[in-house]
């Protein structure tokens, strides 16, 4: 299936719901699990990710397939290593080629009774689940958030609690602080000094939570706002202006790009405050899951641009690196890789393909970012657009809402 997408007939103005947060979401499901809680997650996520969590959580059976969503393989690796039983967990074909070894290896020093089905380093896994014994260990902090999160929130069920050092530079700081206090909402105290985090045993306090809408699904409509004529009026619900989500920052790199933010009456509203900065320089080593909106974004308001911090996009649900370079050069955007990983465009165009269709990969980020280009580029085909069900189901519905034309083709 293909969609094209077309600009708006009018000026862009709408008021949208946002989806609530995955990652909070994901993040409260094992959380909650973990502290027996009978009392109810509001506002949990309506999307691939989070259902998949909902389903394992909520099954009697001990084999699970998860699909794509690369949360759930790693959560779930961590929390069914100390549920007693026997458990296998595997996934897409992209998900037993998206490396897991790193985890494994951790949960292995810990206690853990893990076994690779196929491939080493990989899933699918069987997991002997067992009272994990805990202790010290090293981690690379360079590794995806996510291994170092799924440790986290199980280490105060082990008996000697858990000593985690991390060597090197540490990427997506603001997902192991997200980690860390929602932790902490249900009663968990730890402690973060230089490079070590401890946390020692204790028990989980059932907790009545509330999941808060996701500022990664913010970033589109902050896209489609600077891409449309100032007269755009995008205001959006369920936003917190203090939050855990490193993906907050959204609202600040903006401001280099035009669009300011105002936080009122429970809404957030999106205005051109009429700044644009000359070239993009921007460390995405904590935001990585915005870098594909800002690529977007800068090509088609030909800002050149220059985004490091991008280690953990190759081993995503597809190398966004390649995808990236591969989709924009078909609008006529050149992007360069340098050695370090960073990503660059240098303002220049090339010819552009006289049909336009992007590929997503199964990437629901390459989908959203993609999508409302059509404000600058005019009508745009995007493959396989039920990806968005991962994190944003009803990301169409809400694009049509506000004028955009969206039909199969």
């Amino acid at each position: 299936m293909t969609y094209s997408v077309s600009a708006p007939q009018k000026p862009v103005a709408g008021t949208i719901t946002l989806p609530a947060s995955k990652s909070i979401s994901n993040r409260a499901l094992i959380i909650h699990a973990l502290s027996f809680s009978d009392m109810p997650i509001h506002n949990i996520a309506k999307c691939d990710d989070t259902d998949v969590m909902v389903k394992v959580l909520s099954s009697n059976n001990n084999h699970f397939d998860i699909g794509a969503a690369g949360t759930a393989m790693r959560f779930l690796t961590a929390f069914l290593s100390k549920i007693v039983g026997e458990w296998t967990l595997t996934g897409s074909e992209r998900m037993k080629q998206r490396p897991i070894g790193i985890l494994v290896d951790a949960l292995r020093k810990v206690g853990a009774q893990i076994d690779y089905v196929e491939k080493e380093g990989f899933p699918p896994l069987q997991i002997h689940g067992s009272a994990l014994m805990g202790g010290e260990i090293e981690l690379e902090g360079s590794v995806s958030s996510q291994y170092i999160s799924a440790l986290l929130m199980v280490a105060p069920t082990m008996k000697k609690g858990l000593t985690l050092k991390l060597t090197g530079k540490i990427i997506s700081r603001p997902y192991i602080l997200l980690t860390l206090k929602m932790m902490e909402e249900f009663g968990v105290k730890s402690s973060w000094e230089g490079n070590v985090i401890k946390i020692k045993p204790q028990e989980y306090k059932p907790t009545d939570f509330t999941v808060e809408s996701d500022w990664s699904a913010a970033s589109y409509w902050y896209q489609i706002c600077v891409l449309s004529d100032r007269d755009a009026e995008i205001k959006l619900t369920g936003l917190h202006q203090i939050s855990h989500q490193g993906d907050a920052e959204v609202a600040h790199i903006f401001e280099k790009l035009g669009i300011g933010t105002r936080f009122e009456n429970g809404l957030t509203t999106l205005f051109h405050n009429g700044t644009v900065v000359e070239k993009l320089d921007y460390d995405f080593v904590n935001q990585p899951d915005l870098a594909q909106t800002f690529v977007v974004t800068c090509c088609c308001l030909g800002v050149p641009f220059r985004f490091s911090g991008l280690q953990s996009l190759k081993i995503k649900e597809t190398d966004r690196i390649a995808a990236l370079i591969n989709e924009s050069a078909k609008v006529g955007y050149k992007l360069s890789e340098t050695a370090s990983g960073v990503l660059e465009w240098d303002g220049n165009y090339t010819q552009r393909d006289e049909t336009v269709s992007i590929a997503t990969y199964k990437d629901h980020r390459m989908a959203m970012a993609f999508a409302p280009a059509s404000l600058k580029l005019g009508a745009i085909k995007i493959e396989d657009p039920s990806v968005v069900s991962k994190s944003y189901p009803l990301y169409w519905d809400n694009l049509k809402s506000v004028g955009f034309g969206v039909e199969e083709i």
